[in-house]
């Protein structure tokens, strides 16, 4: 059994992250939602086994769904365990739908989970972040960035210690 993470300083523990959205996208915002879940879901949560990679989110009929998350089946259940990969349901303000709707319409903007976390009461939420699609000359740029950055505190620190 993997340990999960421990409780942070804002009192909320991070099940789950998807780091390479931030490789991919550029997020221009994030928002928190709520999800609806079934009793083993929540419990193989606690565990720690959920992965959010390829995952996204849509808004159809006015609610908003979120596809390809995968949670575990939980490992103690007989008979009534849950589907994986099941579409699961978020929970939002009908005001907040209906802007990130007029807003996932404009063109190459997608609704991307970034993190799964229990909030500091114990709900599961799901941080949604509103993004657009990176090139591939935006990614490498990126990268370059990062690398400099890192180089830069590289010599600092050795600067420091000598």
């Amino acid at each position: 059994m993997s340990k999960p993470n421990p409780p942070r300083k804002d009192g909320t523990r991070i099940i789950c992250q998807n780091r390479k959205a931030y490789h991919d996208y550029e997020i221009l915002e994030t928002i928190e939602a709520g999800m609806v879940l079934v009793g083993t879901e929540v419990k193989s949560l606690r565990q720690g086994k959920a992965n959010l990679k390829d995952s996204y989110a849509r808004i159809r009929h006015g609610e908003v769904h979120l596809y390809g998350l995968h949670i575990s089946a939980y490992s103690h259940a007989a008979y009534d365990n849950h589907e994986p990969e099941r579409v699961r349901k978020l929970l939002l303000h009908k005001f907040e739908i209906q802007r990130l709707f007029g807003k996932t319409q404009e063109k190459g903007l997608s609704l991307i989970p970034l993190k799964l976390y229990f909030s500091e009461k114990g709900k599961a939420k799901v941080e949604l972040g509103l993004a657009r699609g990176k090139r591939l000359y935006d990614k490498r740029e990126s990268l370059k960035r990062k690398e400099e950055s890192r180089e830069i505190e590289r010599v600092r620190k050795r600067d420091r210690e000598s």
